[in-house]
């Protein structure tokens, strides 16, 4: 069914070139602000609609590799580069995206971080990631073994703060900021690599071009969280009430 890959793929396509406009209008507006809250949710939008139009391409790249992508000979390596990776990378963003936003909505309402949706996605993560490296291993793919990492982290991660008893006052602005960045990375790496896919075919998967996006990603979060009012959970008792709004 190429029709379907490719209407799911032009769908993608828009949506995600919002969500890299989105992106740095979320970055470049006061933090809690209303500005800062209509781009961020613009955002989170455009990355569900683009991350829901990945799992489909996904889907159907694992079933039928070839049919989906006509121009390439080897079936078992596009299946696990467009398939089970694209897969796991959709649910990581999915996941990402949801994690970041409850963080702001339940940030007086910690327990509700705990919901079953919250704890499920965070283990279906896990599991495609898993997935994911051993399909790196048997096709002998280091990209997809070092990218599963990353779901390791923040699964690791996230339900280590989700079940933290009394997180600090103000320490769901970090974790939204994070989250929120990391999705951006997640974003600007999937761009870069359709469209080295369409241009450069023999650097498409060159883990040096990929982490572009993640040092610049992790630059900003540097930034804001030492710049941030609110983002450094240790310094928490020096700030002023007013400057924790998000």
């Amino acid at each position: 069914m190429p029709w379907l890959f490719h209407l799911f793929l032009a769908v993608h396509v828009g949506a995600g070139g919002l969500a890299l406009l989105a992106f740095w209008g979320a970055v470049a507006t006061r933090k809690g602000g209303d500005s800062h809250r209509r781009w961020g949710g613009l955002f989170a939008t455009a990355i569900y609609l683009a991350g829901f139009m990945a799992l489909g391409m996904g889907a159907l790249s694992v079933v039928w590799p070839l049919a989906m992508h006509t121009e390439l000979t080897d079936a078992p390596l596009y299946r696990g580069l467009f398939g089970w990776m694209m897969l796991y990378l959709a649910v990581l963003t999915l996941s990402m995206t949801r994690y970041g936003l409850q963080m702001v909505t339940n940030k007086r309402r910690h327990a509700a971080n705990r919901h079953w949706t919250m704890v499920l996605l965070q283990l279906a993560v896990l599991a495609t990631g898993i997935n994911c490296a051993w399909q790196g291993v048997v096709l002998e793919q280091p990209l997809m073994i070092g990218i599963s990492v990353i779901g390791f982290g923040t699964t690791l991660t996230y339900l280590w703060y989700m079940f933290k008893p009394v997180p600090g006052r103000t320490e769901y602005i970090a974790e939204h900021l994070k989250a929120m960045v990391a999705t951006g990375i997640a974003a600007y790496t999937a761009f870069l690599s359709v469209g080295l896919v369409a241009q450069f075919p023999a650097h498409a998967f060159n883990p040096a071009i990929w982490s572009v996006p993640t040092i610049i990603g992790m630059g900003l979060i540097f930034y804001f969280l030492r710049r941030v009012p609110g983002a450094r959970p240790l310094k928490a008792e020096t700030l002023k009430p007013d400057s924790l709004k998000v």
